[in-house]
């Protein structure tokens, strides 16, 4: 009889732990719609990647209690970042613009305008915008140290040895596994 109070006892208390860590992550957002136009950054903050290509923040961590994070990016030149695996985000793309390859392990995806590719955490992943132009929507779940990523490499002038750019890598909790894609 003692046990079978216990285990009564014990099961209801999981509902008390599930609605503390959901209040925490509402105590942190701010609970508050915004819209942020086109052509402009949640905080009007411009990031610019190899100087010419904008990634702007849609959607913040500081909105979502670190949950999410959603990113815009318009590539104006061909290329991609070194095979890289993120151990605590899934990524997500949504292709507005352009044609883009991606590797995920193993596999190469050929996406264009409307298609979206859901890329797991600890999957060795990279892609490549393959046109001259593209343009693509980039979710982060959870958000991670993204966001301070593409502030750092929006700050860099000049190119980067593949030494300097796996440190910056490290530093926001990825991994370089490998080079970026060749097409």
């Amino acid at each position: 009889m003692e046990r079978r109070k216990f285990l009564l006892g014990a099961a209801a208390t999981i509902p008390l732990f599930a609605f503390g860590s959901k209040s925490d992550v509402q105590q942190l957002r701010s609970g508050k719609s915004f819209i942020v136009k086109n052509g402009e950054s949640r905080f009007k903050e411009r990031t610019l990647l190899s100087g010419k290509n904008p990634n702007d923040v849609k959607i913040s961590s500081k909105d979502t209690g670190g949950q999410l994070t959603v990113f815009e990016y318009t590539g104006n030149e061909k290329g991609g970042p070194p095979l890289h695996i993120h151990p605590h985000q899934d990524e997500i793309f949504f292709i507005m613009q352009g044609e883009y390859l991606f590797q995920v392990g193993n596999e190469n995806y050929l996406l264009k305008a409307g298609d979206t590719i859901f890329l797991p955490r600890n999957i060795p992943h990279t892609f490549a915008q393959s046109t001259e132009k593209g343009k693509c929507f980039c979710f982060f779940q959870p958000s991670g140290k993204m966001e301070d990523f593409f502030r750092v490499l929006g700050s860099l002038k000049g190119e980067l040895s593949p030494e300097q750019g796996a440190k910056i890598f490290i530093n926001h909790d990825m991994k370089v596994v490998g080079p970026p894609l060749k097409f």
